[in-house]
């Protein structure tokens, strides 16, 4: 997408990414409590320091029970009331895959639902239920911060950062606020400056999240900034819930429109397992690099592209056969159903604002697409080799799980330092 994006809208575009995508398998690496395993990560934590970062922070939602693929929003409109699903064959059965009751990923027994708090209550409720699929857990980020810590001249704070997980645009909105609001605050405490960097490390949904963070923070005249805060602040005054929304926003749109929220700082963003959904805006950012777990299977030698035509992915789906299927079908079209008639209206709102597709026929043909590369920044396509037979949804999430696992901290931090912070970083320096 363009410099001063204004919150457009990802092409679902099919063709070559060209010299954008790289591919890899994940590799094994040595223990992490073994002298090789933190030597390797003392390595990469120098020269991310070397890099000027500053601090990370680990950005994450829950799955668990929070209709993870979207499918209230497609049950409660477009073709399923009206039948158009039925005369695809297999249809029923993918979308039996997608919903929360009858796909495996059933409520978690923590009792927490969207939205869902930041407080250690939660996370530690999420850790005991999800551990570490689709999940930063507390582990994952000590284990980072003591060995990226243990030979850097300079300390780099990490940060975990649950989101609220409610799927669809008010909540990914709300969360925005909220994030950026923590930006400023680690921004303040650390005195970052002009040669400082911060980077955030997204998983899933929480990327669309910092997609939103990056046309919030468009140093350009943005006409859909204004109009998404006057919408998001409308309906916190007359909902009366989310508090601590109202007064992030108030603490960081000055700084928004000043452009002064990071202090000159450079805020780089790593998703994992992201759908293409929003635009990015590339001129807020520093580095931006996408990674998604894909297996090149296709027959046309397309390889940048997720396998298949739909629906006739259920019989692999079960078994995270083709990698990530969160990624490739909670597109746009799709999400989770807001709780009451006020936050309908606020969501329906943004949605003219951030996406212009609505039902079930629009979704059938994003998903269709097959897009597994966003439309900005470098995309590194990897086999994270998590089909293991399983059909136990719990085991990989759709392919979603695989990203945070404790056993691929030291490869994935490896291909970050590789692809941002090194000479065979592909990315300019900003």
């Amino acid at each position: 997408m363009p410099a001063g994006n204004n919150f457009q809208h990802s092409d679902y575009t099919r063709a070559n990414p060209g010299d954008r995508v790289s591919y890899r398998e994940a590799e094994p690496w040595a223990p992490l409590d073994s002298l090789a395993g933190q030597d390797a990560l003392a390595r990469q934590g120098t020269q991310m320091a070397q890099h000027g970062v500053r601090a990370v922070l680990f950005v994450h939602g829950a799955h668990l029970g929070t209709d993870l693929f979207g499918m209230q929003r497609l049950d409660e409109a477009g073709g399923l009331k009206r039948g158009y699903s039925r005369g695809i064959p297999g249809m029923e059965a993918l979308l039996a895959l997608m919903r929360d009751e009858t796909n495996g990923l059933s409520r978690a027994p923590g009792g927490y639902k969207p939205p869902l708090d930041d407080v250690e209550q939660v996370t530690a409720a999420l850790d005991s239920d999800a551990k570490d699929a689709a999940n930063f857990t507390a582990a994952y980020v000590q284990q980072f911060e003591k060995g990226v810590a243990r030979d850097a001249t300079a300390r780099i704070s990490c940060i975990r950062h649950l989101w609220s997980s409610e799927h669809h645009h008010l909540g990914r909105a709300k969360a925005a606020c909220r994030l950026l609001d923590r930006l400023r605050r680690v921004a303040a405490e650390l005195k970052v400056g002009n040669r400082d960097r911060i980077l955030v490390q997204a998983h899933g949904h929480a990327g669309q999240v910092l997609a939103l963070v990056s046309n919030l923070l468009s140093t350009a005249a943005s006409s859909g900034r204004k109009a998404l805060l006057e919408t998001l602040r409308a309906y916190l005054e007359a909902a009366g819930t989310a508090p601590d929304v109202l007064e992030a926003l108030a603490a960081v749109e000055p700084q928004l429109t000043e452009g002064t929220l990071l202090n000159g700082a450079a805020l780089d963003v790593v998703t994992f397992g992201t759908p293409v959904r929003y635009g990015w805006d590339s001129s807020s950012l520093g580095r931006l690099l996408h990674i998604v777990n894909h297996r090149p299977m296709r027959q046309d030698g397309k390889r940048w592209l997720a396998k298949t035509e739909l629906p006739q992915i259920t019989m692999e789906m079960p078994i995270a056969w083709g990698g990530d299927y969160v990624q490739q079908l909670a597109v746009a079209g799709c999400d989770a159903a807001p709780r009451d008639q006020v936050a309908k209206e606020a969501n329906k709102a943004l949605w003219e604002i951030v996406e212009p597709w609505d039902g079930f026929e629009r979704w059938l043909e994003c998903a269709r697409r097959c897009v597994r590369c966003a439309n900005d920044g470098q995309c590194l396509l990897i086999d994270y080799k998590d089909a293991t037979g399983s059909t136990n949804a719990l085991d990989h999430v759709f392919g979603h799980a695989a990203y945070t696992r404790l056993s691929h901290l030291l490869f994935n931090t490896n291909e970050i330092v590789k692809a941002l912070y090194s000479d065979e970083s592909s990315q300019p320096a900003s």
